[in-house]
């Protein structure tokens, strides 16, 4: 292994390949780089644990076109790289071109959603690296068109978000087609028991390599600021506005749990005046790329996206992650705060944690070995606060860089009649108010202190509801998109006829002509009875329990 401070030329790459690195401004090998860069030039297997962001496809990269020849390289592929997404693909592909460029490297992505003739054309002429998806480089195998017979290495990159896809068994075919005596990489963020079992079965004494992001040193700040914000789920979308008004992020992507939620909250959002674009599995690959079209060309900068439409993707400008929900799985977060942080600079990652979710973020917290510390949401006061700063800011900048002899005849007409300062005062309130929209003259109230009802016995009969099981049930509401219904509809009603708190709605699910929502089991018979009796959005819906569980 090569010492801390070695340089690309100390590992022995070849020339051809440190004069592309030097044009991209590669300056030293980050730590996966100098970890697995010399066992692979050797020729060993490697498993390999790295977070996105560390440097691991130039790892693997750049042994695969050290090795590779001058020239009678034939048309069959030498070099497999599978990959969980499209997206990825398309990026390790671009990686490989710009590292291998003098050397002629002939790269192949193939991926669903891409016409096949082309790949078969580029497959006939011959390649000498294939970046496949599993489920496409199957499709390849079985019509004969891709030949792996000759492969001396293939790389599973990703590999815990291929297994989450299910591709499980698409990647044991796979490797069946494959020589036994390859070399082959592993690289996951994550090492659970499944890519142990994959590690033992197809690699032969490897090389183990673990190393997550680049740790902050001493006294330094974490690359990536974590924080959570305990909040009600009838104020979720509010408290997201607050955060991303005082954050302000540069580019930022959101992740909600549904396809359902996406689309709620990018309308939600859009209407507040955000720039927010969905992103989600039933949409097509031609609209998947006209969202990250804008998103790169900076006409949007919030992604709402769930987590298998945002895998692999790799946004360079994204300097926010923010949990609509706590992700179910350590590893899903762990995935999610790797696409920040990158590059030496700092990333920032938000959780919004209902209070039933707090068992979910203490198990964060033990896989992570980090405190996620809650804190309180931004304040109305905070909120005005920050917009003064933004304008202050904006200001300063005009005031160093403009040229601004064109107005000044304004501020000597008005100087004759006002005082100058007060002048000044006047210009910042415009600026402010062109800035942004009206500020919520309420602010979003703690768990601790979520305002009681009016009724004057709200808090005894609270107290009355009985205590059961922890057994929730859904609700039917004959209402929803199309009626206009919103999630705080639903949450207004329930707590306003029955002896229900926010807190003790769950889940809600709103399509276009119904609406589905959680609460629990021992309360649901006196919500339908009551819920009867009101309307909502000047309609009475039909309310009953679930009739199939879906």
């Amino acid at each position: 292994m090569a010492d801390d401070g070695a340089s690309f030329a100390e590992l022995g790459l070849r020339p051809a390949l440190l004069r592309a690195l030097a044009e991209l401004g590669y300056e030293e090998p980050t730590p996966i780089q100098l970890a697995a860069i010399p066992p692979l030039l050797d020729g060993h297997d490697l498993l390999g644990q790295a977070a996105t962001g560390t440097g691991k496809t130039a790892a693997f990269a750049l042994p695969l076109l050290q090795a590779m020849p001058e020239d009678d390289r034939g048309t069959a592929p030498s070099s497999l790289v599978l990959v969980p997404t499209r997206e990825l693909a398309v990026q390790v592909s671009q990686a490989f071109h710009r590292y291998g460029r003098e050397l002629g490297v002939r790269v192949l992505p193939i991926y669903g959603g891409q016409p096949i003739g082309r790949q078969l054309a580029a497959l006939q002429r011959g390649v000498d690296v294939v970046v496949a998806t599993p489920g496409r480089a199957l499709d390849h195998l079985s019509r004969g068109t891709l030949d792996l017979t000759g492969t001396r290495t293939v790389v599973l990159d990703e590999a815990d978000e291929m297994l989450d896809m299910g591709f499980a068994e698409d990647i044991e075919a796979i490797l069946a087609e494959t020589p036994q005596e390859r070399q082959t990489l592993l690289f996951s963020a994550t090492l659970p028991a499944r890519i142990e079992g994959i590690a033992r079965r197809h690699l032969r004494e490897p090389v183990r390599v673990q190393l997550g992001r680049e740790e902050a040193k001493p006294g330094e700040a974490p690359r990536v600021r974590q924080s959570a914000y305990v909040v009600a789920r009838a104020h979720k979308p509010a408290a997201l506005g607050r955060v991303l008004d005082v954050e302000a992020p540069a580019a930022a992507i959101v992740f909600c749990r549904t396809r359902e939620e996406v689309d709620q909250l990018t309308e939600t959002l859009n209407g507040r005046g955000y720039r927010a674009e969905p992103l989600h599995g039933g949409m097509s690959q031609e609209q998947r790329d006209r969202v990250m079209g804008r998103l790169r060309a900076g006409t949007a900068d919030l992604l709402i996206a769930t987590d298998v439409a945002a895998r692999g993707l790799d946004i360079e400008q994204l300097t926010h992650v923010i949990n609509y929900n706590v992700p179910a799985a350590p590893e899903a977060y762990v995935h999610r705060i790797g696409r920040v942080g990158r590059a030496g600079r700092e990333g920032v990652a938000i959780t919004l944690v209902e209070p039933r979710e707090h068992r979910l973020l203490k198990s964060i917290e033990r896989v992570t070995k980090q405190k996620i510390a809650p804190q309180s949401l931004p304040t109305v006061a905070d909120l005005r606060a920050r917009r003064l700063e933004l304008v202050r800011a904006s200001l300063r900048e005009t005031l160093l860089s403009d040229d601004l002899d064109g107005f000044r005849v304004v501020v000597e007409s008005l100087a004759d009649e006002f005082d100058v300062f007060d002048v000044a005062l006047a210009a910042v309130k415009l600026a402010q108010e062109a800035g942004g929209g009206e500020i919520d003259d309420e602010d979003i109230p703690s768990v601790e202190q979520e305002p009681r009802r009016a009724r004057g016995d709200a808090g005894r009969r609270r107290r009355d509801i009985p205590e059961g099981d922890g057994k929730v049930v859904r609700l039917y509401f004959g209402l929803g998109r199309g009626a206009g219904v919103r999630p705080q509809d639903l949450v207004g009603a329930i707590t306003g006829e029955s002896r229900l708190s926010g807190r003790d709605i769950g889940a809600i699910e709103i399509a276009d002509r119904f609406s589905l929502v959680e609460v629990p089991e021992q309360a649901a018979d006196e919500v339908v009875t009551a819920l009867r009796r009101s309307t909502i959005k000047g309609k009475r819906p039909v309310v009953r329990r679930e009739r199939f569980t879906r």
